[in-house]
């Protein structure tokens, strides 16, 4: 079950991996101009947009912003016969950056480079993601969450020494003892556990005011969906749960997860709280339409364009089947 309303799950015309290994034909494309290029400032892709950005900030192979940025850039595939290619300028350092703005759950600071053009701006991927075209917001995630992957790699995981950027950005290689790094992704359940006409939901520490949202946890490894599933939602609120299904997925580059969603039915209520959550409560549909509504205030709901705003609509139209309604 996939919506156009939850961000990151688009697609683009190819991710032409057979050209990934061929770094003349990459440098043909960024020499001739005719390919783009997204900068990529630690996270924020560059948006175009008066108030909220409506697209990405595309530039040419040439644009200064880009002098900042490493070699190689990462290929990113062809759309509409483009070559499309991200490029992380997170070594640019603009003036006056308000650090303590950046570190809050949702960093609301925008960033302009010296001398682009008027609309352009660095901006948090999470505050432009439902309202961006689902390709570019896939295309936008996709550069984020290898970059994060590149980040926090920059090191052989067999020997300890540097490794480097190999694969127009897809590998990462160790000269010293010849291992090959792929970027990771890894599995989160993120589940409805429904109950009658109530929904579990939480929130933890940290989330902005009243926001409640599905529960959610790593995939363990040898752990099926279905036992995480069970396991998260006992671990976390002491619930018993059966009849649990997968419903959709979601990339979530935040830094880089695979959203699984599921839903379940709960077989207790009474619950009991782990140090993970700061709270979690059951409500009703009604009060879930309230404040989707905006006429209950004390309850903020999850985010559109994530998985969960996705799934607790789902359950609100009653199509996640007779046996969670």
């Amino acid at each position: 079950m996939t919506s156009a309303l939850m961000a990151f799950g688009g697609h683009w015309d190819s991710r032409a991996a057979e050209l990934r290994g061929a770094p003349d034909m990459l440098a043909q494309f960024l020499s001739k101009g005719h390919a783009r290029v997204l900068p990529v400032w630690r996270g924020k892709p560059q948006l175009r947009g008066a108030g909220q950005a409506t697209e990405l900030g595309w530039v040419s192979a040439g644009a200064d912003v880009l002098k900042h940025a490493p070699a190689p850039y990462l290929f990113l595939g062809l759309h509409e016969d483009v070559p499309l290619f991200a490029a992380d300028i997170s070594a640019w350092e603009p003036d006056a950056l308000d650090r303590g703005a950046m570190a809050m759950f949702l960093d609301t600071t925008i960033q302009h480079y010296p001398g682009t053009e008027t609309g352009l701006f660095f901006g948090e991927l999470r505050q432009s993601m439902a309202h961006l075209t689902a390709t570019d917001a896939a295309l936008a995630a996709t550069a984020r969450a290898t970059f994060n992957w590149h980040r926090s790699h920059g090191y052989c995981a067999s020997c300890g020494q540097p490794s480097q950027v190999a694969q127009a950005g897809w590998e990462r290689h160790c000269p010293a003892c010849g291992a090959k790094h792929f970027p990771r992704t890894d599995p989160v359940v993120i589940m409805l556990v429904t109950h009658g006409n109530d929904l579990l939901l939480g929130r933890s520490p940290g989330w902005p005011e009243g926001m409640y949202s599905a529960l959610a946890g790593f995939v363990e490894p040898g752990e099926t969906l279905e036992n995480a599933v069970r396991r998260e939602v006992h671990e976390e609120t002491g619930i018993q749960t059966t009849d649990i299904r997968y419903v959709a997925s979601q990339p979530w580059p935040f830094p880089a997860s695979l959203m699984l969603g599921c839903v379940a039915r709960a077989t207790t209520r009474a619950i009991t709280l782990d140090d993970e959550l700061e709270d979690a409560r059951w409500v009703t549909r009604e009060q879930v339409l309230r404040a989707w509504s905006g006429e209950d205030t004390t309850f903020v709901p999850a985010r559109k364009g994530a998985i969960a705003h996705h799934l607790i609509t789902q359950w609100l139209a009653g199509k996640l089947g007779d046996a969670y309604i």
